[in-house]
């Protein structure tokens, strides 16, 4: 979050021995929202390249039996989709990266005060710098100087016996023979961004004598807020969503179960199947869709239209039974505001995994393993409920999170864990077991046409494979 850096020879700051290391300490500043920033400037990074280590990824560890994603590459197309995916991929780091992130250090023994964390200004907007300061032993002159790189500084009516140098430009120096005259100027500076951006960030430097301060300004166009007025009942709480294809029997029977236990839930149903048939029922939203769109892309389509706080995603051969307490699921998410997908139990089942990540070096991609029955810790309050990456078909979810992850529909069949990957350190997932509903094992009148669409065949499996290289920029992948 901070920097400071003692300005003597590069030997000095690069000690790092025993003696050294009880008096010196380190702050790491990383900002992980999606923000765009130009690059510091070459002489920012030069300052920064001595104090601290390289940045540059190396390759990721496939697991034995992984999936080496090149492999399923058509090879006459190997090379283009290599070159098309890094040109992507930079597009993607232009985005996600910022100056923000940058490793900073803080030595010991600074004279400089200044904001270490939570410094933020909206775009072109003037805003005071807090906490700038200088404490220093007795001198017959005080100089210090102020430099950011995406905006201006500016000062207030100068005290006495101050003298200012760059007022309304990227560069302050402000120099006085009295500490306390110097201390109120500082106290009055300003800081406004050049350019107009919703989210990005600057570097500032304060250097006096031979210390060097570096400290973030995070420069972010505020949110409104999204809220839901959750009334009084569950129907006003939550919606049910779910897809249906050539399962119109089972459809049915979950619709009935439903009503069993809650009269008037809304239920929001995207259809794509080739002869749709009308669903008939109060509370009911049936989406004809185009026939054989696919699971994601019903999946998005009914999420869609869920005007709710959250919405529950069942599948069209479930069967709600008096374990399936929507309530419950919901007091959880209540009272863990940070949760954003909360899985239940099917038959018994939870149906959990955890997504282990690495990312690898540019050109190769990341490494993924996916572990089934791994799960983190409980949620405090809850110990029936755990943390995970990835819960079963039968969930919870805040509804605004979910949209903004959204389901691929290039997943057409068979794909579920797909949803969570894309979702990886966005969306905060935890499954509980208190909370069940049962599967309808009856079989489909359209056994075998079902069956086609529902267990692809390899070229599909080899496309998903392709979309993970593409798409997640990995270079391998595995399930267990």
């Amino acid at each position: 979050m901070m920097a400071v850096f003692n300005r003597r020879p590069v030997q000095v700051v690069l000690i790092v021995g025993v003696t050294t290391l009880l008096t010196s300490y380190l702050i790491i500043f990383h900002n992980c929202h999606e923000e765009h920033t130009k690059e510091v400037p070459t002489t920012l990074n030069l300052r920064l390249t001595p104090s601290r280590p390289s940045l540059s990824l190396g390759p990721c560890t496939c697991p034995d039996k992984s999936v080496l994603l090149k492999d399923v590459l058509p090879k006459e197309q190997r090379e283009e989709l290599v070159q098309r995916r890094a040109k992507e991929f930079q597009q993607y780091k232009a985005r996600t990266t910022s100056v923000l992130s940058t490793l900073l250090f803080a030595l010991p023994n600074s004279p400089l005060q200044y904001p270490i964390q939570g410094f933020t200004v909206r775009p072109l907007t003037s805003t005071l710098i807090p906490g700038l300061a200088l404490h220093a032993g007795q001198r017959s002159s005080y100089k210090v100087l102020l430099n950011v790189s995406k905006g201006v500084l500016n000062t207030e009516n100068p005290p006495e016996g101050v003298t200012v140098q760059g007022d309304g430009e990227a560069g302050l120096i402000m120099e006085s023979t009295s500490l306390v005259n110097l201390n109120l100027l500082l106290a009055g500076v300003s800081y406004t961004s050049s350019m107009y951006h919703i989210h990005t960030g600057d570097l500032a430097s304060f250097l006096y004598e031979n210390h060097e301060a570096m400290f973030p300004i995070t420069i972010k166009q505020p949110n409104l807020p999204v809220l839901y007025d959750m009334g009084t009942d569950i129907r006003s709480h939550v919606t049910i969503t779910t897809k249906t294809f050539l399962r119109y029997p089972q459809l049915k029977v979950l619709l009935s179960s439903i009503r069993s236990f809650y009269s008037n839930i809304e239920v929001i149903i995207a259809d794509d199947n080739f002869e749709p048939e009308h669903i008939k029922g109060e509370h009911i939203k049936q989406y004809i869709m185009p026939p054989a769109q696919g699971w994601f892309a019903g999946r998005n389509l009914a999420v869609s239209q869920v005007t709710t706080k959250y919405f529950l995603w069942v599948d069209d051969d479930f069967v709600f039974t008096e374990k399936t307490k929507i309530e419950k699921l919901v007091e959880v998410m209540e009272a863990v505001p940070e949760l954003d997908v909360l899985g239940g139990s099917v038959q018994g089942n939870q149906f959990y995994f955890s997504l282990r990540y690495e990312e690898g070096q540019e050109m190769d991609g990341g490494c993924l393993h996916r572990k089934m029955n791994e799960k983190f810790h409980s949620l405090p309050g809850y110990p029936q409920c755990f943390l995970a990456n990835g819960v079963v078909n039968f969930f919870l979810a805040r509804t605004d999170a979910v949209m903004k992850v959204g389901f691929d529909p290039k997943h057409q069949r068979v794909a579920h864990a797909e949803f969570f990957m894309d979702g990886l350190g966005s969306l905060l997932v935890a499954s509980c077991g208190h909370v069940s509903i049962n599967h309808n094992s009856q079989n489909t009148a359209n056994k075998v046409q079902y069956a086609r669409f529902r267990h692809p065949a390899k070229a599909e499996t080899n496309y998903k494979m392709q979309l993970h290289f593409f798409k997640n920029h990995l270079k391998c992948v595995l399930y267990e």
